[in-house]
């Protein structure tokens, strides 16, 4: 069956593709993982892509063709800049392989459909890299946003700054898809848990922000409402911080996340809740390991399994493209302007 692992084993060997910054974080959880396997490391650039090998004792650097056709490979993570996903993604889950690609899912929304159409006829098992949404916490948080305490979802505000612009690609597509898609997409999960499956999609929205030189978006907020009245407010920016709030408001209280909602770590991640009427409990949720390696083990589980996606708190394919939609709609709202020069 298509997306089972094709070892004799039941270790899931990998590929990564890509040598930037995010690819030594995976190699790191896949190697911590008892169930996976990084056999092989490839990129465009074969100085770039056998340093990487030999600083982290990779058994072999190959071209991504080659990696991709590889038949010892059963997963290939895709760590390279948004806009070259969809392409990669695509022929890795043609040769049969199992897919984690890096968020955004892409870089526009036609991409990203012929993304999932393509993944979907393959039957390989897809998942976009939100990897905090593997992470035990969010496991919490479902509980407490399906529980009833908060009431009625009546408002959400989220704020990420991490000061990046001058480390990423720009061909990437600027801070909503490389920092704007962790709210959005927490926003997303939020929404859908509280108001049902069709909520997320009918909404209107007003967006301000600037863009720098290459066009990107640097600096946005933007506000949403809900066709069921739910308010939203966002903000995202590469060009400063590094800054995280996230607060989940219903009818009896607060939610809130005190620690790092989107880069859970290896110890102690807290939660409060804050009811109207009452007295605040704070909820922690302490686990030996960080996201990225719930992550991995999170895809070997569904690959052992022979799914075809992820299960919910992780996003499913058509989770990813609501996502996507916003994105994309939010970069289309924001206008043409550069921000001012600062004396």
């Amino acid at each position: 069956m298509p997306g089972r692992l094709s070892s004799v084993s039941a270790m899931l060997r990998w590929a990564a593709i890509g040598t930037g910054f995010i690819t030594n974080t995976m190699v790191a959880a896949i190697e911590q993982s008892p169930g996976s396997r990084l056999d092989v490391v490839a990129g465009r650039s074969t100085e770039r892509t056998e340093t990487f090998r030999a600083q982290h004792g990779i058994d072999r650097a190959l071209s991504i063709e080659a990696a991709i056709s590889d038949p010892r490979i059963d997963a290939v993570y895709i760590g390279t800049p948004n806009h070259a996903h969809h392409e990669l993604a695509v022929a890795a889950a043609r040769a049969g392989k199992a897919v984690l690609s890096e968020k955004s899912l892409t870089r526009t929304m036609a991409t990203a459909r012929e993304l999932v159409d393509s993944v979907r006829l393959t039957n390989a098992f897809f998942v976009e890299g939100l990897m905090y949404l593997a992470h035990p916490l969010y496991e919490t948080v479902l509980d407490v946003l399906s529980d009833g305490r908060l009431g009625e979802l009546r408002s959400v505000n989220g704020r990420y700054a991490a000061n990046i612009s001058n480390v990423v690609n720009a061909a990437g597509g600027g801070t909503l898809y490389n920092i704007g898609c962790y709210p959005t997409s927490l926003l997303h999960l939020v929404v859908q848990t509280m108001c049902g499956p069709g909520a997320f999609g009918e909404r209107s929205a007003v967006a301000v922000g600037a863009r720098n030189g290459d066009g990107n978006v640097s600096d946005t907020a933007i506000s949403i409402r809900f066709d069921n009245g739910v308010l939203a407010s966002l903000q995202s920016t590469d060009e400063y911080g590094m800054s995280h709030a996230f607060t989940v408001t219903g009818n009896n209280g607060t939610l809130t996340f005190d620690t790092n909602p989107w880069l859970p770590v290896a110890g102690r991640n807290q939660l409060t809740w804050q009811p109207f009427d009452g007295v605040a409990e704070v909820i922690v949720v302490n686990n030996d390991h960080d996201a990225f390696f719930h992550q991995v083990q999170m895809v070997e589980r569904h690959v052992t399994a022979g799914h075809a996606e992820a299960a919910r708190p992780s996003p499913r394919l058509d989770d990813s493209l609501e996502i996507m939609q916003l994105l994309t709609d939010w970069e289309a709202a924001v206008p043409a302007r550069l921000r001012r020069p600062q004396f």
